[in-house]
């Protein structure tokens, strides 16, 4: 049986594997040059990561709540689906960082963590006058030492130019709560893009953070529409609604345009044909002159292996598994918001398993405008990826070996949320809860993966009708997918 895309003429008919956000950026791309596009998506439900879902009667993100501001991207498409009145930034109240002797005020202004001044008030509260001392002579220290090596981790990096314990204090908890990662297992190259650059360009790693720091300001263009000023380090904006409201306008644009949306439809083939492509999924097949492949790494990898045998030894890790646990309170002791829009953990804090707390009424006005005073949503993150520290200091840390039931996992989100919040949080507190499990979802930048990117699509791009796309290829977030998915589907067309 042949269906779906239609005739395999080249350049006329695609098919996107896929229904996640890349998979329906590559479709929209692909709809604008008139190509006629097929998505399939394995699951019921479009967007992937960027899903929603309902607590207590309200409707919450299920997975991004935010993007980064450090490009236009995200902005530009939100304002070309109609949306640009509805980018909003979070509140000004700046997020915490638990360590183990304390919750401190994560520093305003920093790129992974990693700090632009080591005198910044909040960084001497986090890393004590010495830390603070061995982080300024970063500057002392030749442009070379870092930036040297083919790859290097975040952590030697940071443990090289800044010391341990920037990379403890505020590195790594950033890391987790952003990467679900060990950062000694994360190509710097891949997650801070530029970073090492900027320290052979301005002499330092403060100074290259700085610098990042301006250059991924906001353009005034595409500015968040609230008043309230934003404090350094409040490099994010979302949409009043939620972010899968970019994800409903963005599947309405596609169906104008005609793109043929097909769900629990999941893709267990690809193959070469004389005339273009074939998918199979069940007992159908979908011909195609052009495919696009935007699901994660192992399974794009895994498709496309017996067409590219050379991209078997390229296959990337699987990302962590990862748990998010929402929680709609009704503790009016929450309004004062006593860890600002929320707290990362670092690895080391005792009694704690999350790795991050949101708390998404403090963060955004327009949702505690809907919840009302004495209402509170928070979004408790589990999960990080494996833990290399020495086995003589392992003990289970936040995110690691999770409980295995929803009822578990709720059970500690509650212990997790009074200690990270210092307010008790009970069972009778609790207006609705959710748990949503991502297995794998979060492309995983480990050591040499920004080489192994460059060797995919480039054996793939020497087809000249085959795109991959996602974050595992582009980056972590939705910037840097949405940057990258139309330039690279931007190669297929004439």
């Amino acid at each position: 049986m042949t269906a779906g895309a239609g005739a395999a003429v080249p350049g006329t008919t695609a098919v996107v594997v896929g229904g996640g956000i890349s998979g329906l950026l590559a479709a929209r791309e692909l709809a604008r040059a008139g190509v006629r596009t097929t998505v399939l998506e394995a699951t019921g439900a479009w967007g992937g990561c960027v899903g929603s879902h309902t607590v207590a009667g309200l409707s919450l993100d299920s997975g991004a709540e935010s993007f980064a501001t450090r490009s236009s991207a995200v902005a530009d498409l939100a304002a070309g689906l109609g949306l640009a009145a509805d980018i909003v930034g979070p509140n000004p109240g700046g997020a915490w960082v638990q360590l183990p002797d304390g919750p401190r005020e994560l520093p305003k202004s920093g790129v992974l963590g990693i700090p632009a001044n080591p005198w910044d008030p909040e960084v001497r509260r986090s890393l004590g006058l010495l830390g603070s001392v061995r982080a300024w002579a970063d500057a002392l220290l030749p442009a070379s030492l870092g930036t040297k090596a083919e790859v290097t981790s975040v952590a030697a990096l940071v443990r090289a130019r800044m010391g341990r314990r920037v990379l403890d204090r505020l590195v790594a908890p950033v890391v987790g709560g952003v990467h679900s990662a060990d950062p000694g297992l994360l190509d710097v190259d891949m997650v801070a893009p530029g970073l090492r650059a900027g320290i052979r360009q301005h002499g330092s790693l403060a100074a290259a953070v700085a610098a990042q720091r301006r250059e991924g300001a906001a353009p005034q263009s595409t500015a968040p529409q609230n008043a309230a000023p934003q404090k350094a380090g409040s490099a994010v904006a979302g949409l009043r609604g939620g972010m899968h409201t970019l994800v409903t306008a963005l599947v309405a644009d596609l169906r104008r345009r005609g793109v043929v949306l097909l769900g629990a439809t999941p893709a267990d083939a690809v193959e070469r044909t004389a005339h273009g492509w074939r998918v199979t999924s069940g007992e159908a097949a979908y011909d195609a002159g052009l495919l696009v492949v935007a699901v994660d790494g192992p399974a794009a990898v895994g498709l496309l292996t017996d067409t590219l045998p050379e991209l078997a030894a390229r296959r990337p890790a699987a990302g962590p598994d990862v748990g998010l646990v929402t929680l709609v309170v009704d503790l009016p002791e929450l309004d004062a918001a006593p860890r600002g829009t929320g707290i990362l953990v670092a690895p080391q804090s005792p009694g704690i398993r999350a790795k991050a707390l949101t708390h998404a009424t403090a963060k955004w006005a327009w949702l505690a405008d809907q919840t009302g005073p004495g209402t509170h949503v928070l979004r408790l993150s589990y999960g990080r990826g494996e833990d290399h520290r020495p086995a003589a200091t392992q003990q289970p840390g936040p995110g690691a070996a999770e409980p295995g039931s929803d009822d578990e996992l709720f059970q500690t989100a509650l212990k997790d949320a009074s200690a990270l919040l210092a307010v008790p949080v009970t069972p009778g507190d609790v207006v609705g809860w959710d748990v949503v499990r991502w297995a794998g979802a979060l492309p995983f930048a480990s050591l040499g993966h920004k080489k192994r990117v460059a060797e995919i699509r480039n054996i793939c791009a020497a087809d000249g009708s085959l795109a991959v796309v996602g974050g595992w290829l582009a980056g972590n977030g939705l910037a840097a997918i949405v940057a990258d998915t139309p330039k690279q589907v931007r190669t297929l067309l004439p």
